[in-house]
């Protein structure tokens, strides 16, 4: 199910949003320029190993050269295939720029990043000692799009659904298209309580409590950081 917008309400260029698409875009590129074991090394620097935060959450070091307290940020740029950063990088393109017109470019980015923390511990909090190395956008993707579903619920959304070997066009409202994967998300957080997840890793499993959660800090952070204010953008940007 791919969704393209069919409406795009942006009046300012979403810098922030491109930018960030491409951050990720090129520590991807990065990655695939690493072998095997480096690349699990560098994801075990940089992404959130939840057994690690929770001992460095104890005071307990655990002799990384990267503080294990930031990766909940520095998790957020890392992707584990071409799908899971191809589909991220899609949604953040649809939804973010839309957002980003409502909140400006400062607290977008401020948005953006701290829904991602958020949802990186909606999953720590019931993963707290795995051991399998979080990471991904797919967090803070899911805040964008809970902003998005409050400020533009009747806004369309062309959605390919496969029937078969047909390949439909449908137009849903923002409302139903969000909601639906929220409740798809949330339903199986509850489902997968017995196994071992990570934020999008193709890999492992599917970190459903991360996307639910930064989905539920998006509808919390947004309208506080001003989404529903018609002079905000104008104020914010820089």
């Amino acid at each position: 199910m791919v969704p393209l917008k069919d409406e795009n309400p942006v009046q300012i260029t979403p810098y922030i949003t491109y930018i960030l698409i491409a951050a990720n875009i090129l520590v991807f590129v990065y990655e695939l320029s690493l072998n095997s074991s480096q690349l699990d090394r560098f994801f075990h620097l940089f992404a959130v190993v939840p057994q690690e935060l929770t001992a460095s959450f104890s005071g307990i070091d655990v002799h990384q050269s990267i503080p294990e307290v930031v990766t909940p940020i520095t998790s957020q740029f890392l992707h584990a295939g071409f799908t899971h950063v191809g589909f991220n990088m899609l949604f953040l393109y649809i939804f973010g720029n839309n957002v980003e017109e409502q909140l400006g470019r400062a607290k977008f980015l401020l948005f953006y990043l701290s829904c991602g923390v958020l949802a990186v511990m909606a999953q720590w909090f019931f993963s707290s000692m795995s051991s399998v190395p979080s990471l991904g956008a797919s967090g803070a993707i899911a805040g964008v799009m809970g902003a998005y579903i409050l400020k533009f619920p009747q806004a369309k959304i062309v959605t390919v659904i496969p029937l078969g070997f047909f390949f439909p066009l449908f137009r849903i409202p923002a409302v139903y298209f969000l909601g639906f994967w929220f409740v798809e998300q949330a339903l199986n957080g509850v489902a997968s309580f017995e196994v071992s997840a990570s934020v999008g890793m193709e890999s492992g499993g599917v970190a459903y409590w991360a996307h639910a959660g930064g989905f539920i800090a998006g509808a919390i952070l947004a309208p506080i950081l001003g989404l529903f204010s018609n002079s905000s953008a104008e104020k914010n940007l820089v």
